[in-house]
């Protein structure tokens, strides 16, 4: 298994396929995963395999890190594009999520005032009244909804936590379309059981519900890096482009990433 920890609590800049020049804030221990997710598709691993040892960061490190790499980058001449909280796990998990996320938009007016901030979320925590008032104030709310199958979630998104899609979508909809949907589309197998969800029995009830919570973008997008489950497999260019042309007709922007 060949996957990658991200350091913590800032990492970058890189470039991200959907966000361009992205400056990753990583909220979640320099060693290891906490997510309530375990995808057998993520870069960083399966939980079993990335307990960490060290602590979260700090808000005060977060800030001061992150502080610190911006006036960097403003001395090079190099701003980032974005500010994209992500890394090793859900990162709406971290106790000062929603006070990290105001220290970020004060730094980011200060010294990149041009970037956006982005949140990469699973969206099992987005129905907290706490997380979702910081997910508000962001430019780019990314929550993942990678099917609306509940035998598909238990098979690739593995919930570590309570997790119900229906109660998913009722909260996706609350945002009343302050929100982007990401969503990975793949095919291959694991444990010798299809994951291929780009064919009508998922795509056709996904979208269904992507119209109705009517989000402002939705991103889809296929496996890019090495995942712990070696029998994955990308989806074509010519599914996601089919995929994409189908949410673009129903009247949402869409990207394909490949």
């Amino acid at each position: 298994m060949s996957t990658v920890i991200y350091p913590s609590p800032i990492f970058g800049p890189i470039h991200s396929r959907r966000l361009g020049v992205s400056l990753g804030i990583n909220l979640m221990p320099a060693d290891g995963k906490i997510c309530t997710f375990d995808c057998i598709y993520c870069e960083c691993g399966l939980n079993a395999q990335r307990r960490p040892a060290l602590p979260r960061p700090t808000r005060e490190e977060v800030a001061g890190a992150l502080e610190a790499k911006l006036k960097q980058m403003a001395a090079e001449g190099l701003l980032p594009d974005v500010l994209t909280f992500a890394g090793n796990g859900e990162p709406t998990l971290h106790p000062d999520f929603a006070a990290i996320v105001g220290d970020t938009i004060c730094l980011r007016d200060r010294y990149a005032p041009k970037a956006r901030i982005s949140v990469l979320s699973n969206s099992t925590a987005a129905h907290r009244p706490d997380v979702r008032n910081a997910l508000m104030r962001v430019d780019n709310n990314i929550l993942k909804l990678d099917t609306v199958d509940p035998g598909y979630i238990n098979l690739v998104n593995r919930p570590a936590c309570r997790f119900n899609v229906d109660d998913v979508v009722s909260t996706l909809k609350s945002y009343e379309g302050h929100l982007i949907i990401q969503t990975m589309f793949m095919k291959g197998s694991t444990g010798g059981v299809s994951v291929d969800n780009t064919g009508e029995e998922y795509v056709g009830p996904w979208l269904d519900k992507v119209v109705e919570i009517a989000p402002r973008e939705v991103m889809i997008y296929t496996i890019d890096r090495e995942t712990p489950d070696h029998g994955l497999k990308k989806a074509t260019r010519d599914e996601l482009d089919a995929i994409r042309d189908r949410v673009i007709a129903a009247g949402i922007p869409c990207t394909a990433s490949y």
